[in-house]
């Protein structure tokens, strides 16, 4: 299944956004507009449904509902989500959840749920507050979503947002994991876990997608060759190692410490879309890759797409990542930030930019423009 259609109201940067999404989402928009927060919105459902989540955990997380609300919420202060799942981009959807949070007026701040539905099909099997709510109103402090012993019916949703796969990796923490000193994330958003993660994929299906890999990376990284996964002897530690080609007839064998960071950063992205059929969230995926690179990673994610039916929702600033004239202006999301919250509209619903598309033009010179910030020029100021 696919996200096909996502509703937001005071979430974050966003009063309201109302749209619909296909296999690849591309998210443009200016600094600070809102596109990590978008993508946080489907973070926020998966950490409601995994399991030692739950809706006070997700947004406690996130420092509490005040944070999370939209600062132009205003009159209406509920925050509302509401996503279709289908099995495609353009059909009907198969199951339809949605829900709203409100914060205890008393002096607790705690959230509860103004209200949780469920739809499959036509056919609404949950819609609270139900009478049991209303004669014990500490049961609203919970979704269904997150309770085994509720969810039955619509299990398969809950499943479904708990996959939900979200990567941005920091080469320094796969290289060396052991500078972090903080508490373990389970997500592990940021690679520190990336290699045990690799290790623990089945032999079969590890060596198979590293082969995969390898091809790609030797057109990325010429010298590069033979990548594999090894373990120290004395330490069990894993590592990713490969030989690097240079004077001498056998080249010299690195492992990933010794990996540029954008060598890591395109293992990494490769990995991450060969791992799984859920869907995977990106942040700005071009950072430290070559141009050349960038420019072919909209065509590969295409390619993975046909072969594994996985959405893929990324955020990014990069012309040579747009410059793809295979990136449909429906694919394209942009978001204009104003002081009644940020705007979300797809390219091609944008006349302007519709024409341009048509007339031959890729999405970085049609749309991309629009996201540039009006006062830009005035960096000039500090030369």
């Amino acid at each position: 299944m696919i996200i096909t259609h996502v509703g937001l109201k005071n979430w974050r940067n966003f009063r309201s956004v109302d749209v619909a999404l296909s296999e690849r989402v591309f998210l443009a928009g200016p600094n600070a507009s809102g596109k990590s927060n978008f993508l946080d919105a489907f973070r926020f459902l998966r950490d409601i449904a995994k399991p030692g989540g739950g809706l006070q955990k997700a947004v406690s997380d996130r420092g509490g509902l005040s944070k999370i609300r939209c600062l132009a919420a205003r009159e209406y202060p509920d925050v509302e989500m509401e996503v279709h799942l289908s099995e495609a981009s353009n059909q009907v959807p198969t199951w339809k959840y949605a829900i709203g949070i409100k914060q205890d007026p008393r002096g607790y701040r705690q959230p509860y749920l103004a209200h949780e539905r469920v739809w499959q099909r036509n056919e609404q099997l949950l819609d609270r507050p139900d009478s049991f709510d209303k004669e014990d109103k500490p049961r609203r402090t919970q979704t269904h979503l997150e309770q085994i012993g509720a969810n039955r019916q619509f299990r398969e949703i809950a499943k479904f947002f708990e996959s939900v796969l979200y990567l941005h990796l920091v080469p320094q923490l796969v290289r060396h994991p052991e500078i972090y000193s903080g508490p373990g994330n389970s997500e592990d958003p940021f690679g520190r876990s990336f290699l045990d993660r690799v290790v623990r994929t089945p032999q079969k299906v590890r060596r198979s997608r590293l082969k995969k890999i390898e091809g790609a990376l030797i057109l990325a990284v010429p010298q590069i060759k033979g990548l594999i996964d090894v373990k120290d002897d004395e330490s069990g530690i894993p590592h990713l190692e490969a030989v690097y080609e240079h004077w001498r007839p056998k080249g010299a064998k690195q492992r990933e410490d010794q990996f540029s960071d954008g060598t890591l950063r395109l293992i990494g992205l490769l990995w991450s879309m060969l791992d799984g059929e859920s869907p995977l969230l990106l942040e700005e995926p071009e950072l430290s890759l070559n141009s050349g690179i960038v420019r072919r990673l909209p065509s590969l994610m295409y390619r993975v797409q046909r072969q594994r039916k996985r959405q893929i929702i990324l955020s990014t600033h990069s012309a040579d990542l747009l410059s793809d004239k295979g990136i449909g202006g429906e694919e394209v999301l942009l978001l204009t930030p104003s002081v009644e919250g940020t705007r979300v509209e797809p390219a091609n619903s944008i006349k302007e930019v519709r024409h341009l598309l048509e007339g031959g033009l890729s999405i970085a010179e049609a749309a991309l423009p629009r996201t540039v910030p009006h006062d830009v020029q005035q960096l000039d100021l500090f030369e």
